[in-house]
C-alpha cells in the first residue's frame, strides 16, 4: 500500500499519483498503455495487471470521489491496439467499482482515445478546488488556481540510481503553482532533469525553482528535495 506523503500545499502524493484532499481527487498521468508490448520484454510482462494493481492501491489508500487520467493513456500515436483499449477500459472500470468517477484528459499520444475511452474526453478538467488538470504539452486555455500535468516524465539520479520524480513550484503558469507528475507507467523513459537547465514546456518556465519529489517505489513514499537550483550544488548534479 503506498504511503500518502505530504507534498506542496494542498497536495499529497501516493506512489506515482497526486491526491488533492480538497477536491477529493486522485490524478495520474502517462499510463502509456501498449508501451510494454512495444518493448523487447513486453511479452514477459503483464502491463494491465501492473497498472491495475498500482492504481487499485492508490484508490484504496485515498478513497477519492474522482480519478483524473491526465493524458497519454495510450502509447501509440494512431489507433490503439485492442489490448491497449482493453487496458484503459479495465482501469476505468476499476475506478467505478471503487465508487469513484473516472475522467480522461487527452495527451499528445491520445489521437485514438475518443473511440477507446468509455465516456467524454477533455482537453483540460477543472476540479472542485479550482485545480486545472491538463496533459502539459500545450498551454491550457482554462484558468485555475493550480495546474497539475504530466507529459514530461521527470526523473533524476539519486543515490546512484535513476528515479522518477514529481516537480512542484509556484508562479510557473499565470503566476500559479504547477505540479508535474511522474509517469504512472513504469515502462516510460524518464527525462533526467538534473542534466537540463530548462525544459521545453509551456507549463515549466523556470526549472531551477521547482522542487523535485523523488518517488521511492519500494517504500511507497515521496522524498522532497529543495528547489533544483539548490539541489544541483549540494548533491553534485
Amino acid at each position: 500500500m503506498p504511503t500518502t506523503t505530504d507534498g506542496p500545499e494542498g497536495v499529497h502524493t501516493a506512489g506515482r499519483a497526486a491526491y488533492l484532499p480538497a477536491a477529493e481527487a486522485v490524478v495520474v498521468a502517462d499510463l502509456h498503455a501498449g508501451r510494454a508490448a512495444a518493448s523487447n520484454v513486453g511479452l514477459l510482462l503483464d502491463e494491465r495487471a501492473g497498472l491495475r494493481d498500482r492504481l487499485g492501491r492508490v484508490v484504496e489508500a485515498t478513497d477519492p470521489e474522482t480519478v483524473v487520467f491526465a493524458g497519454d493513456l495510450l502509447h501509440r500515436f494512431g489507433d490503439p491496439t485492442p489490448r491497449a483499449v482493453g487496458t484503459i477500459r479495465s482501469l476505468a472500470g476499476l475506478v467505478r467499482a471503487a465508487g469513484a468517477r473516472p475522467i480522461a484528459v487527452a495527451g499528445n499520444h491520445d489521437g485514438g482515445l475518443a473511440a477507446a475511452w468509455p465516456g467524454p474526453v477533455h482537453d483540460a478538467y477543472r476540479l472542485g478546488d479550482g485545480t486545472v488538470v491538463c496533459h502539459g504539452h500545450d498551454s491550457p486555455e482554462m484558468a485555475g488556481g493550480r495546474y497539475v500535468c504530466g507529459h514530461l516524465h521527470p526523473a533524476l539520479t539519486a543515490a546512484g540510481r535513476k528515479r522518477d520524480c514529481f516537480l512542484a513550484g509556484d508562479g510557473q503558469v499565470r503566476g500559479r503553482p504547477v505540479l508535474v507528475l511522474p509517469a504512472f507507467s513504469t515502462f516510460a523513459r524518464g527525462l533526467r532533469i538534473e542534466r537540463r537547465e530548462r525544459i521545453d514546456s509551456p507549463l515549466v518556465t523556470d526549472l531551477d525553482t521547482l522542487r523535485p519529489g523523488v518517488v521511492d517505489d519500494d517504500a511507497g513514499e515521496t522524498l522532497w528535495f529543495p528547489p533544483l537550483g539548490e539541489s544541483r550544488r549540494h548533491l553534485g548534479w
